[in-house]
């Protein structure tokens, strides 16, 4: 899917142990993204943060694996980010969504010259 100059980034940050219908929450999120035909989406873990709760998670020896940072990120036009959005919303729990103007200078996938 094509999107030129002015698109929007969408972040949700959440738990790697956050689940919908027991699947990773991450998982279902770019399966979603990838049905919905979006530009894409990339999932970056994180070795220590905290949100809402302020509980320190961290992936230090002592506290291993006690669900670690994940955030979301996926670039596509405005009214595509926002229809996603929509099943987000009934969805999420817990966590955070952010939402930026960007803009976008290229997307290729590597088969034009």
């Amino acid at each position: 899917m094509p999107i030129k100059n002015e698109a929007q980034r969408l972040r949700i940050y959440i738990g790697d142990q956050s689940r919908h219908k027991g699947s990773p929450l991450y998982q279902w999120i770019v399966e979603k993204a990838k049905k919905r035909k979006m530009a894409g989406a990339t999932v970056f873990r994180g070795h220590m943060g905290f949100g809402a709760s302020s509980c320190i998670h961290t992936d230090k020896i002592l506290r291993l694996s006690e669900d670690l940072p994940v955030v979301v990120e996926i670039v596509d036009r405005p009214e595509r980010i926002e229809a996603l959005l929509l099943e987000l919303d009934a969805v999420l729990t817990k966590g955070m969504i952010t939402l930026e103007t960007v803009q976008v200078r290229a997307y290729r996938d590597g088969t034009t010259p």
